[in-house]
């Protein structure tokens, strides 16, 4: 009963470790989709979510609203292996820690994380502000300077409240307003 129950209840991601490039790709192209939104859907992948998703786009050097269909074959190559490279040490970290405590305060959030939870902290990459988009009770954090090219994405909330003053590059952002 233990399998099946747990069969039952899986969403049937693929599982990033057991596959290849192209099933990857195949799994992530099946609809075209932002790569933040399939990457943290269980159905397509299992267990990353969204704090891994935003170290992983990091890591690969990805725009979170980039859609899946539009990805070059070495940004496809990136992003696997940004997927794998960041998943195994997240796993390895966590796995020294519970050697020596099992950890007691369990959280998404890590001062060791490149851009999840470092909302308006230095890039550890670029030096930049690290940036957000919020939406529902999730966000996503992101460097504009290693991942959207300089572009600052809209936040759905604060870019109508701002409408033409909001600012669409770290140009914008850091002109003097006259």
């Amino acid at each position: 009963m233990g399998e099946e129950a747990l069969r039952s209840v899986d969403p049937g991601g693929i599982e990033v470790f057991s596959s290849d490039l192209d099933a990857f790709r195949a799994a992530l192209t099946v609809e075209n989709r932002t790569l933040k939104r399939a990457l943290t859907d269980p159905r397509i992948i299992s267990g990353i979510g969204n704090a891994y998703s935003d170290e992983i786009l990091h890591a690969a050097r990805l725009s979170p609203i980039r859609l899946t269909r539009n990805l070059t074959p070495p940004e496809w190559k990136r992003l696997f292996t940004a997927t794998r490279t960041t998943l195994q040490l997240w796993i390895d970290r966590f796995r020294t820690e519970a050697k020596a405590k099992f950890p007691e305060h369990v959280t998404a959030f890590h001062d060791e994380m490149a851009a999840h939870g470092r909302y308006g902290k230095p890039c550890p990459t670029c030096g930049e502000t690290i940036r957000r988009i919020r939406y529902a009770d999730n966000e996503t954090n992101y460097c504009p300077r290693c991942q959207t090219g300089g572009k600052i994405l809209a936040d759905r909330g604060l870019s109508r409240l701002l409408g033409a003053d909001w600012p669409r590059t770290l140009e914008e952002l850091e002109a003097p307003k006259r």
